[in-house]
């Protein structure tokens, strides 16, 4: 082919050589998308002067290229990358409908072949389809001549992407051809471009397989239970809301905050796990809605009791009659008995709900209640699991056997399979001794002061934070990922040293993890979907972390930062039913700079 430019004297070659050499090591080093690809495209222009170029990009099935990058000095043409302009052209299918090959495109023959393509004039190029390119010409008044198409290689010798070059020209501005030592420099760039982009999209791909992993785990752990569904999504949102407003603002102790790409990223991961922990803790414990739930709610087996002590009450009241009784006085007896019965039951069935104090007074007719006998005549160690008989007593009483209505039996106590964590564990940070059982004791989960939950499953629940700090900390997280675990790890933290696990005060937590602190307990104030507790307002939760925050357990001036940014609102706009967003006055719960 013949070339209409003169090759490059030895200067010249050696300050291209250079370039390219330049260009190599700033492509291995570029880490952002847009602007490596823009870097390729713009490198190779000026390696051969081009007055244009497109860089295409393979689709992940490998039968079309992708418009990326594109750029014309002559007409003023800047389209994708960072520019924001996308590009309206289809991507250029390399197989027919039969699947052949597309050979009549240059791009689409340069892609399927891997081979590089350097026409001097596309108008006399018959092998190729230009009708595209003359289109385009009769329409802007453009003369588009030499192309240098060039394939980007992989280090396996997968394409890529392709490089097509338009119209070099020579040092007086004239369009020639592309020179064969400007194609083999391009082929050299493009080699390397190849290898920096394969890797890129390799590290895109990791950070997309474990993006979705963590999405896989958070909804794992909502799908657990219906009480926290949509929790492990809406808590990085929030995060992230906040976080933007620390960032953004331009006064104040968070004006000087900042986050890079990376941390972003970093945040967006902490963010997703911060409760990864909750897969530890059990379904009934999370689930437990009213004092005697297990798997299901046990006030089904103390009804059914008390319906068999209501039939024996009957049964005397006609063995009575049957023997000669006085049936009128057995008649009263009967009637007060089951009167009686009819509101024990109704007080313990008020009591596994769990919402009134247990006072005192409370807990001792409970106990009354309890020590009230049926007559079991079925031998209750057939029929079980391994483990369930093995929690029963070995002495087995003969049938029938007499037992109270409620009860606090040894096989109530179940030993918890997580392994203990000393003291002095590896984490650096004390913890609680560990609660290495579940007492289903009837008696004494009806006895709970308030709430459903006993200290044991409290524990369990709080046990969560400890362990998502293990999970997270056996993670081999790479350098731009090691303050995760930190990030992740301090939701339960308070301001003033009372939080869990570590007892951190704000001075030892960074800015990211106190504000994960403050999105996790409005997530859950604000919570609809929590069939446990009717939603609360807007207004009342704003006032309820205005409590915390004069305590000091959420930081004050993120929490000012949250109202007055308006992310509170936008917040609840987004994720709140329109009955529960009503008027907030900020203005009572935001600190007034001191005079």
């Amino acid at each position: 082919m013949t070339m209409a430019q003169s090759p490059a004297s030895t200067a010249e070659q050696e300050v291209r050589y250079r370039r390219l050499i330049e260009l190599g090591t700033a492509l291995s080093a570029q880490r952002n998308h847009n602007r490596l690809m823009e870097m390729i495209l713009l490198g190779a222009k000026d390696l051969t002067n081009a007055d244009g170029g497109t860089l295409y990009l393979m689709v992940e099935d490998a039968k079309q290229l992708r418009f990326e990058i594109m750029r014309n000095d002559s007409l003023g043409i800047a389209m994708g990358g960072t520019t924001g302009r996308p590009i309206p052209f289809p991507p250029v299918q390399l197989y027919d409908a039969a699947g052949a090959p597309n050979h009549k495109n240059v791009s689409a023959y340069a892609a399927v072949t891997a081979t590089t393509v350097n026409i001097d004039d596309a108008y006399d190029a018959g092998k190729f389809d230009f009708s595209g390119t003359k289109g385009f010409d009769a329409k802007t008044g453009y003369r588009s001549q030499s192309f240098l198409t060039v394939p980007l290689k992989n280090h396996d010798g997968d394409v890529v992407g392709v490089l097509q070059l338009i119209n070099a020209r020579n040092s007086s501005g004239q369009v020639v051809a592309f020179l064969a030592d400007s194609a083999e420099l391009v082929e050299a760039l493009a080699s390397q471009a190849a290898v920096a982009l394969d890797n890129q999209m390799l590290l895109e791909a990791q950070k997309n397989l474990f993006k979705a992993f963590i999405e896989v785990i958070a909804n794992a752990i909502d799908a657990k239970s219906p009480y926290t569904g949509g929790h492990c999504r809406r808590v990085p949102e929030l995060t992230n809301m906040l976080t933007r407003a620390a960032v953004e603002v331009a006064e104040g102790p968070f004006a000087g905050f900042s986050l890079s790409e990376d941390e972003w990223y970093e945040l967006e991961v902490a963010g997703g796990m911060h409760d990864c922990g909750k897969v530890t803790t059990p379904e009934f414990v999370v689930d437990k809605a009213t004092k005697l739930e297990t798997i299901y709610n046990r006030i089904h087996e103390i009804r059914t009791r008390f319906e068999v002590v209501k039939r024996d009450a009957e049964i005397a009241y006609w063995k009575g009659v049957a023997g000669g009784g006085d049936e009128p006085a057995l008649r009263a007896e009967r009637d007060t008995r089951l009167a009686q019965l009819d509101a024990d039951y109704a007080f313990v069935a008020e009591c596994n709900v769990g919402g009134e104090f247990m006072a005192p007074e409370k807990v001792e007719r409970l106990k009354g209640i309890a020590a009230a006998t049926w007559l079991r005549t079925l031998d209750d160690s057939i029929g079980l699991s391994w483990e369930e008989a093995h929690r029963k007593p070995g002495d087995k009483p003969s049938l029938p056997v007499v037992e109270n209505l409620l009860a606090d039996k040894p096989e109530h106590v179940i030993a918890h399979d997580k392994p203990p964590i000393a003291p002095d564990n590896p984490w650096g940070f004390t913890i609680k001794p560990p609660a290495q059982k579940f007492n289903l004791g009837e008696v004494y989960n009806l006895a709970v002061g308030r709430g459903t939950l006993t200290a044991e499953d409290r524990y369990h629940i709080s046990d969560h934070i400890v362990q998502t700090i293990i999970m997270l900390e056996a993670l081999p997280f790479p350098k731009n990922l090691r303050r995760v675990p930190e990030w992740a790890g301090g939701h339960h933290e308070k301001m003033d040293g009372t939080g869990y696990p570590k007892g951190l005060r704000k001075e030892q937590m960074s800015i990211p993890a106190r504000i994960m602190a403050i999105a996790d307990i409005f997530e859950a104030l604000t919570a609809r979907d929590r069939p446990y507790k009717t939603p609360k307002k807007l207004s009342e939760c704003v006032k309820i972390m205005s409590f915390m925050k004069k305590d000091n357990h959420v930081d004050p001036e993120l929490f000012d930062l949250f109202l007055t940014s308006g992310v509170y609102k936008a917040y609840a706009e987004r994720f709140l039913m329109p009955e529960q967003i009503d008027q907030v006055d900020i203005g009572q719960y935001v600190s007034r700079p001191a005079e």
